[in-house]
């Protein structure tokens, strides 16, 4: 826990992502990164120079077999409220849509179903559990397949809502995060997306796999020239 937290509060001094009376609001899936930030945030909270309040944030996408009282009493464990948003956007995107590339809308459909609760609850920032590993394939998934060089900010600022998205789990790599999950035995839930682990994102998570065999410094060279 010691070091997790140390590399997390680095990342949030790096890039001043909390300031004094914040209310953070933690996008939870029910996944090992989300609860991962969750926990130590919620550690984190005693500690942090700047006093911030925290509250967790689920958006059921109405799938079949999703059921997240396991998170909501992990929840009161950390004593973080918490609040679960129910939509249709499985049904939408799967059943009436049918759409050939899921990934792209359901994004934009749990996005926005977030910040507006993150408005209705009037919470002023969003805490993603965007990890190193995800900042490398996201830059490398920009080249392959968009053409373009480009990748998610450690701090976005979305003007329409004025609400900060906040990363910070950036320093930390998702083998860490694998080990942390199991130790602590976080309540991580089966994903039930009938695209999970068949997505763009899959193929370059393996990509990276390979290449890093041969170039053992393949990683920290990319996020180190997206840092720069």
């Amino acid at each position: 826990m010691q070091k997790m937290m140390g590399l997390m509060r680095k990342c949030i001094d790096d890039y001043h992502m909390i300031s004094p009376s914040d209310k953070i609001a933690v996008g939870v899936s029910g996944g090992k990164d989300s609860l991962t930030l969750l926990t130590v945030l919620a550690a984190l909270r005693s500690y942090y120079p700047a006093p911030f309040e925290l509250t967790a944030i689920t958006i059921d996408m109405g799938l079949d077999g999703m059921d997240f009282s396991p998170v909501e009493q992990y929840c009161k464990e950390l004593n973080v409220g918490y609040y679960c948003k129910k939509t249709e956007i499985g049904p939408i995107i799967f059943d009436y849509r049918h759409e050939k590339n899921p990934c792209s809308m359901c994004a934009k459909m749990r996005r926005g179903a977030l910040n507006q609760t993150l408005l209705d609850r009037r919470l002023n920032k969003l805490a993603l559990g965007h990890h190193y590993d995800d900042a490398v394939e996201t830059f490398l998934m920009s080249l392959l397949f968009e053409g373009r060089i480009s990748c998610f900010q450690p701090v976005t600022h979305l003007d329409r809502t004025g609400i900060d998205q906040i990363r910070p789990m950036l320093y930390l790599h998702e083998k860490t995060i694998d080990h942390f999950a199991q130790r602590e035995n976080l309540p991580i839930l089966t994903n039930r997306c009938p695209v999970d682990k068949i997505t763009k994102r899959a193929e370059v998570k393996d990509l990276l796999y390979r290449l890093s065999g041969e170039y053992p410094d393949l990683q920290e060279r990319i996020f180190g020239a997206m840092q720069r």
